[in-house]
């Protein structure tokens, strides 16, 4: 039975890759998009809710959706603090989770990032940990956390310490073997695909999958 899908974070690198293969797939008869500012794009299966990612509750009916993928997500430097980048990538993320859980969706996905700890001494690595173990703890059927290492693709405000890291990382590839191979470069389109596959799976319980499986 056709299924509907909600995606949060539609504009992002990961998100603007994943909404293409979610419109296209016959897994799903409704896509719904929720997020600040639309999309540019058209689709008879796309239905667009705009709203304040603070304010989830005011339109909760419309975001009932079986499988339900979160690609939100920032920097400290580009939401301009600590306080910022914690609002979008804990309380929004886990907002969206807690109100998807109360709805009846049966999966969540969701983009972490490899080095997520709620114990690390690096508050970014700390916050991503902290949204996970916050999402763990809600009854989803399934849950698909993905830890993706560097990011490969075309960013609307290209990072140039990214670049010059992913130039690096190319040049020691060959070397990223064994258990290093979860810090090889990954681009956004091989995570979208994991995504949605992950999703046709219909597996249960909670797994991480990390650069190296993608």
């Amino acid at each position: 039975m056709p299924k509907t899908a909600l995606l949060a974070g539609a504009t992002g690198l990961i998100g603007s890759a994943l909404l293409p293969l979610l419109l296209a797939s016959d897994r799903y008869a409704r896509v719904v998009v929720v997020g600040r500012r639309a999309v540019a794009l058209s689709h008879p299966r796309l239905n667009q809710v705009i709203t304040d990612l603070g304010q989830l509750d005011a339109v909760a009916a419309e975001l009932q959706a079986d499988d339900v993928y979160c690609c939100l997500g920032t920097t400290i430097k580009q939401a301009g603090s600590q306080a910022a980048f914690y609002q979008v990538d804990f309380e929004y993320v886990v907002a969206l989770a807690k109100l998807s859980a109360a709805g009846g969706a049966a999966q969540f996905l969701v983009v972490s990032s490899l080095g997520a700890d709620a114990g690390s001494g690096i508050y970014y690595s700390r916050v991503k940990g902290e949204m996970e173990q916050a999402v763990r703890a809600l009854p989803f059927q399934a849950l698909h956390i993905f830890r993706p290492s560097l990011l490969l693709g075309e960013r609307a405000q290209p990072r140039l310490g990214e670049r010059v890291a992913a130039f690096g990382l190319a040049l020691f590839r060959p070397l990223l073997v064994g258990g290093l191979r979860q810090y090889r470069p990954v681009t956004v389109v091989a995570v979208a695909q994991a995504m949605l596959a992950a999703a046709t799976t219909e597996a249960s319980g909670a797994r991480v999958h990390s650069s190296e499986t993608l």
